[in-house]
């Protein structure tokens, strides 16, 4: 039995299309309803990684948990402290009493203490409460998924004749494939280690915003005006939308970072088991988006 909690999100749709072939999948979903649900073979529990007295039916008689989980996003009742760090340490936590063999977590790349994302902070305090546990776990360490920028910048190109860049857009940014994320999660799920160990998913390429709203101009015909937001705007934006708006301020103060920090990804440094490359590109996304 393999227990995805965040199966209803983008990667972990994919991953209950790809695991229910291979073993009996459970769905830990808030959305599940009042009772357990049968859909397409795929067994629905509800309960909420931010309520540990909820995860007990989700992960009783698992032999594997996949955390797909994140509360990054505009929501307003979610955050990544919320879910990201201490939803992932309760379903941990909930995992071990219950005797399950292997944690596949799914973090992100560059997942650090003193990361100026706090996403990537949480995750890795995620990362850690792994370690100290005691189980068998796998960190997926992805970089940021291809089909969600161009879906951000390429679409509204397409359908409204107008798309907007947070700052400059000059920056190289590493790109992944979330269907390559999903056959990696998937591999690492049948293959439990003694002890946890954790491996970066980057993409083929780095690519900067302006290059992704270019290639899907060239790609597709969309044409239209590309507006920029400035990086002095956006930096007051992260601080003033605090109060009224967290998500919203958490959102742009990711924006800021991945226009100006470092997150390229080298290919050609992929050897070896804690460091794999992605084989989709982006045109290949693009063609399946357009």
């Amino acid at each position: 039995m393999i227990l995805i909690a965040g199966g209803t999100g983008r990667l972990g749709t994919i991953l209950v299309d790809l695991m229910s072939g291979d073993d009996e999948v459970r769905v830990l979903s808030r959305h599940a309803g009042n009772a357990t649900e049968r859909r397409a073979g795929v067994q629905l529990v509800p309960g909420d990684v931010r309520d540990r007295q909820s995860l007990g039916r989700a992960v009783d008689g698992a032999q594997t948990v996949v955390s797909a989980i994140t509360g990054f996003g505009m929501a307003r009742d979610v955050s990544p402290a919320s879910v990201d760090r201490d939803g992932n340490a309760n379903l941990i936590q909930a995992a071990k009493s219950a005797g399950v063999q292997h944690f596949v977590l799914v973090s992100v790349r560059q997942a650090a203490a003193d990361h100026p994302i706090e996403l990537f902070r949480m995750k890795y305090e995620a990362e850690q409460e792994l370690r100290r546990c005691g189980l068998g776990g796998t960190v997926v360490r992805p970089s940021a998924y291809m089909e969600t920028w161009v879906e951000l910048l390429g679409v509204p190109l397409q359908r409204k004749h107008r798309t907007r860049v947070f700052g400059r857009g000059e920056n190289p940014i590493n790109f992944v494939s979330v269907r390559d994320v999903a056959r990696v999660v998937h591999d690492a799920a049948g293959d439990p280690p003694s002890r946890v160990r954790a491996v970066d998913v980057g993409g083929p390429e780095n690519v900067t915003m302006n290059g992704i709203v270019e290639r899907f101009s060239a790609m597709t015909g969309a044409s239209g005006k590309v507006a920029h937001v400035p990086l002095p705007m956006m930096r007051v934006m992260s601080r003033a939308m605090k109060p009224v708006s967290p998500a919203l301020a958490r959102v742009v103060a990711t924006a800021v970072v991945m226009d100006t920090a470092d997150m390229s990804f080298d290919p050609a440094s992929s050897i070896g088991p804690s460091q794999v490359t992605g084989e989709t590109t982006l045109r290949d996304v693009m063609e399946h988006l357009s």
